[in-house]
This record gives structure tokens, sequence and C-alpha cells, in this order.
């Protein structure tokens, strides 16, 4: 992408009727889609080129999806996927401190949360679930709910270890064979 872009770009882009049916229900195409759109962008941002998006609400939501979202699509099945998780929190954070939630609206609330639930710190679930409760946002907090039982049972989602070379455990290996198994 050889324009320059701005929050809104990212947040028209995200929150696009085409792109929303595709939030949980990603395609390969759509990973390829947005790795040629905006892979350019995301590692910009990585070196700080937007950083002063943190002054505003729409700014740490774009960064926020930048930082947590387009990783987990455009590295899916890569370690690479994860590699700014800590960044969108520290974001998220910001902007909720700065009360900046307050400023958006449900679906867009939902996403500035989920570097929380995405966490494997019990502190920042248990910080997922408070947030999702206060905004009354029940499809996600029974998500919310539902994440921070895996990290609290486990310490980690285990579905992420092969992917991160970590060493699952017995109890781990079995819940991943289960029924109840949450493969991310």
């Amino acid at each position: 992408m050889n324009k320059t872009i701005d929050c809104e770009d990212i947040l028209e882009f995200w929150f696009s009727e085409t792109i929303t049916k595709l939030w949980f229900n990603s395609n390969p195409e759509f990973d390829e889609q947005l790795r040629q759109r905006f892979e350019s962008v995301y590692l910009d941002a990585r070196q700080g080129k937007y950083n002063h998006w943190m002054e505003t609400a729409n700014g740490c939501l774009a960064l926020v999806i930048l930082f947590d979202q387009f990783p987990l699509n455009m590295y899916r099945g890569n370690k690479e996927a994860f590699a700014t998780e800590e960044r969108s929190r520290e974001v998220a954070r910001r902007a909720v401190d700065n009360q900046f939630d307050e400023q958006l609206n449900n679906k867009q609330k939902a996403f500035l949360y989920m570097p929380f639930m995405h966490s494997e710190d019990i502190e920042d679930q248990n910080r997922s679930v408070a947030l999702y409760e206060k905004a009354k946002l029940a499809d996600n907090l029974r998500f919310a709910h539902h994440h921070r039982d895996i990290v609290k049972r486990f310490g980690r989602f285990p579905h992420r270890n092969q992917i991160l070379g970590r060493s699952s455990t017995e109890a781990e290996l079995a819940y991943l064979q289960s029924k109840e198994a949450f493969h991310g």
C-alpha cells in the first residue's frame, strides 16, 4: 500500500459489512488479502510509526486491531501470529485508562477489550471478564469466561503450544483431544 494511511482506513476496512462476516470465519483468501493490503502497515506500526494514534479512541482501536487481529490472520499457524499481543494489551490498557472505550460503540469496544481475552495472564483474563461485564456485551462475555477458564486451568492456551514450540502436558494433550477443546 503506497498511500498514506490513517487510523480511519483501518477502522473502515475492519468494520465494513464485507469484512465483519469474516471476523471469526476467516479463510486463506482473506488472510492473503489482509497480508497484501496491510502487512507493511503492520510492520510500520511495530516500529512505532503510528504511536501518535494512541492519543485518540479511534487511533487506539486501530492499533489494537493491527496488533491483535491482523497478525492472527496474516500469520495463521505461525508463531508470528502472537508477536504483538503484548503491544496490543499496552494500547488497550492506555485506551481504557484514558476512558477512550466510552467513546466507542459496542462492536468497537468488543475488539478494544479482546487483547485481554487473548492473554495468557490470569489478571488480564480477569480484566477481560470485568470489561465485557461492565459494557454488557453478553456474547463476548461468554467467550471471555471461556478463555479465562482455560488460562485458569492450564496457565496458558494449550492450542498454541505446537505453534509456539512449547511442550504440552499430559493434561493439555487430553484436553486438546477432547470434545471441549478450544483450538483458537
